[in-house]
């Protein structure tokens, strides 16, 4: 990585190749030892960075961006870290903040690992989020605010986002099925309505989805490492939607064979969720449960490195769907749906989380210094966990 990030011929370090990645490398490699709250509050720390402090990108671009993670398998706030790396600095851009953001997470699960596995137990971690969290709730809060007056374009997305919100808490509709059926009925409805129905009925929305992953299948000769390693390249390659759905893929690949308890999975998946960075490095973790440190780095491996593909395959299109006046409705609709679902989860967090007076303050406090003093998310999550200690 040192090498991408410097070796840049003559252009070196302070060239406008080298510049920008050093600046990708500085941004992402902070926001994954500091990316604490899931994808949803991830999204609202890279808004925060990338389009307000640093100005690399408007609302638009990074709604589409946002929308287009929604579009293929694999974690969404890691591949939307490599898509605004592929915008900044190309492929190595691509590479240098898709890397940065997994690696510190990536460190902490292993050491987290290694004390569960001499005892036996799960790290506690209740102190830090009594505090991180309701700065979390601000942080996405305060980003939703600023995101919607992007993706709502009119009557028809604003009545698409309310329905998909009101679907996702009162009926449990899963999260694919409220973004692609928001997708097709923006799409849809904008072109009948610009009378381009007979022509925008044959065009497909462009989903990236590799049959041929879907058939993977792994080989019995295989030893452990390679077995361990195609496991997780397979759910990374076909995987949809939050932590919650990586449990139920887990569940079936390594509980179900014997290869790990019920209560060794939930450690796992809980590791995952109270470190900063990718809820998917949970694969670390199991991978150093089931085959030490190497097992470790081919799970990690595994998982992501379909994202870096999808990425870099769907990346050059994303402008070209939004230039069509055919196809750019279908981002519109995967853009409010996407928001509406991080406004559920907030919701739906922000009822677990506020469980007395002083987290409440602490959460209006955030969201105080937020919008009105533009304080770093980096220094309230910091500030928001270290006021959890103390309490």
């Amino acid at each position: 990585l040192q090498g991408v990030v410097f070796g840049m011929s003559s252009r070196g370090r302070d060239g406008k190749g080298g510049g920008e990645l050093w600046e990708l490398f500085r941004l992402f490699t902070k926001l994954g030892f500091v990316a604490f709250g899931g994808p949803a509050a991830h999204v609202a720390m890279m808004r925060e960075e990338v389009v307000t402090r640093r100005g690399w990108m408007g609302d638009q671009a990074f709604l589409d961006l946002n929308g287009a993670t929604n579009l293929i398998p694999g974690p969404n706030s890691t591949e939307l870290a490599i898509h605004i790396g592929r915008e900044r600095a190309g492929w190595r851009g691509l590479v240098v903040a898709g890397t940065c953001f997994i690696v510190p997470a990536v460190l902490i699960v292993l050491a987290f690992a290694a004390l569960y596995a001499r005892y036996g137990q799960t790290p506690a971690g209740q102190n830090l989020l009594y505090g991180i969290t309701p700065v979390v709730i601000a942080i996405v809060a305060q980003a939703l605010w600023g995101l919607l007056k992007t993706a709502i374009k009119g009557w028809l997305t604003g009545a698409v986002g309310a329905v998909a919100l009101a679907l996702y808490l009162f009926a449990s509709v899963p999260e694919i099925p409220l973004l692609f059926g928001a997708a097709v009925l923006v799409f849809v409805a904008e072109n009948v309505r610009r009378r381009w129905w007979s022509g925008a009925s044959s065009v497909a929305p462009p989903v990236g989805l590799p049959v041929g992953l879907l058939a993977l299948q792994i080989p019995a000769a295989l030893g452990g490492l390679g077995s361990l390693f195609f496991s997780f390249l397979k759910i990374g390659s076909v995987l949809f939607g939050s932590g919650y759905v990586l449990l139920a893929f887990l569940r079936s690949e390594f509980v179900g064979p014997g290869m790990l308890t019920e209560q060794q999975l939930v450690d796992a998946v809980a590791v995952g969720q109270v470190t900063p960075g990718p809820v998917f490095t949970t694969a670390t973790f199991i991978g150093y449960l089931l085959e030490g440190v190497p097992g470790a780095a081919l799970a990690t491996l595994g998982i992501f490195l379909p994202a870096f593909v999808f990425v870099a395959l769907t990346g050059p299109f994303i402008p070209r769907l939004r230039r069509s006046p055919t196809l750019s409705s279908l981002l519109d609709g995967v853009n409010v749906a996407s928001l509406a679902l991080m406004a559920g989860v907030t919701w739906q967090l922000g009822q677990r989380v506020v469980v007395d007076p002083f987290a409440a303050l602490i959460g209006v406090a955030a969201l105080v210094l937020l919008v009105r003093f533009r304080v770093s998310s980096v220094w309230l999550v910091i500030g928001g966990g270290a006021a959890g200690l103390a309490v």
